[in-house]
């Protein structure tokens, strides 16, 4: 019988930091065997565990982040629900979208 799985929510900081590690493993070895679908998924897994891992009261309305991994794209954050911003990207449709906290990182002008 296959082991229900934890929601990142429920984990330890320990558990936590453990998953991210096994993701990231899984996610180089998916990388190394040109399985680029599972990649992704597996490194998007690892950005989900890490949000946990974050203090969403360190990101407030009305800020501007950079996004990490898209150089010189910035998110303006309505509100926090969780571990997600919400808002919309600058110079972008205007389209509202979820992020984890753990992919914002503030501007450094």
């Amino acid at each position: 019988m296959e082991q229900q799985e934890r929601r990142y929510s429920e984990m330890s900081r320990h558990e936590l930091q453990q998953e991210i590690a096994n993701l990231k493993e899984k996610a180089r070895k998916a990388e190394q065997l040109g399985i680029v679908n599972e990649f992704a998924v597996l490194e998007r897994k690892a950005l989900m565990a890490q949000a946990y891992l974050m203090n969403p009261e360190d990101y407030k309305s009305g800020g501007i982040y950079a996004i990490e991994g898209d150089p010189g794209v910035f998110f303006k954050v309505d509100y926090l629900n969780g571990v997600f911003a919400w808002g919309y990207r600058l110079g972008g449709e205007g389209q509202e979208e979820a992020l984890p906290i753990s992919l914002l990182t503030p501007d450094k002008k």
